[in-house]
């Protein structure tokens, strides 16, 4: 990848976030081939920004190949790990996708589904910035998090 083509700042305070720092963690271990290997934090996380101009690149129907089935899975992971990091509790991603891109994502702890997201055109999953795929990730692992709690009894089936 050429860092000339990078919307990530390799320097960004964002990176040393433990979302980020997840995520980044997440990638790596789904990358059998080592193409992430010698690849920094930001180049690794690159992909995952939607820019307007990379989403006007990529045809509005289409298939998703491995490479992004492999990033929603990562970013699922993550939020899994932030969960169960801030609940003490094990949290379970399931990602069921079709070979068009539809699906649905869940987390669950115990028997709680504290993530119920509908994945419509996979082909185009990405985040507009890091500050938004940051926020966003926040957000769920926040209200993920009060869910458990609120239901704890259940969460620990």
């Amino acid at each position: 990848m050429d860092t000339a083509e990078l919307v990530i700042d390799a320097n960004d305070e964002l990176l040393q976030t433990p979302f980020a720092l997840e995520m980044v963690k997440q990638l790596r271990a789904l990358d059998a081939y080592d193409v992430y290997a010698d690849f920094n934090d930001a180049q690794v996380l690159d992909p995952v920004i939607m820019t307007k101009e990379r989403r006007r690149d990529i045809p509005v129907i289409g298939d998703p190949d491995e490479e992004v089935i492999a990033r929603v899975k990562s970013y699922y992971n993550a939020l899994s790990t932030q969960i169960e990091a801030k609940t003490g509790l094990m949290a379970v991603p399931l990602v069921n996708l079709t070979h068009e891109g539809f699906g649905r994502a869940l987390i669950m702890v115990g028997k709680l589904v504290v993530v119920d997201k509908v994945l419509r055109d996979v082909h185009r999953f990405g985040f507009k910035s890091l500050a938004a795929l940051i926020e966003e990730a926040d957000k769920i692992v926040a209200k993920a998090s009060d869910l458990t709690e609120m239901y704890k009894e259940v969460a620990k089936l």
